[in-house]
């Protein structure tokens, strides 16, 4: 099962890289405390094989989500991320994944693209509210830092 969400904005790329894909377990829990408790690099430098994980207070579905970061594209702004525990990993989900792209625009700012990857467990139906939940939770998150860095900016320049 897979869907995706385009989201524009008048950041520059580089810089909702850095901050809405890159440092969001830094910058999240700052943004969007009453969702997320905390956040931790695991282990790694940021790149390729870096884990991260997100802890989540009490409005989520699971408490928290381990991510590996399978590539980093520095240049490109791009990168993709497999769940390797928590979230619904193993309760709804057998894997999952999401690939994020940050395309500048000629205007300045940028169009985001994530893509989700997702295996069903067994017996498991797409069940299209928790999709439109994740899409729509995926949205706040990049105009969080969207509005985070229209106010900041001189932040991840």
């Amino acid at each position: 099962m897979s869907w995706s969400v385009v989201i524009e904005s008048p950041v520059s790329a580089p810089r909702l890289f850095r901050a809405a894909i890159l440092d969001w377990h830094t910058l999240g829990p700052k943004l969007a405390p009453e969702i997320i408790a905390s956040g931790t690099g695991e282990s790694g430098d940021g790149g390729a094989g870096s884990v991260r994980q997100l802890n989540f207070t009490s409005v989520m579905p699971f408490s928290y989500v381990k991510e590996r970061l399978d590539f980093v594209d520095h240049e490109k702004f791009e990168c993709q991320s497999t769940i390797i525990e928590g979230g619904h990993l193993g309760t709804r989900l057998e894997s999952a994944s999401a690939h994020f792209k940050v395309e500048p625009t000629s205007a300045g700012g940028s169009i985001v693209t994530v893509t989700t990857n997702n295996k069903p467990l067994p017996g498991i139906e797409a069940n299209e509210g928790v999709i439109a939940a994740a899409k729509g939770g995926i949205e706040k998150h990049f105009r969080a830092a969207e509005a985070y860095l229209l106010a900041n900016p001189d932040a991840y320049v």
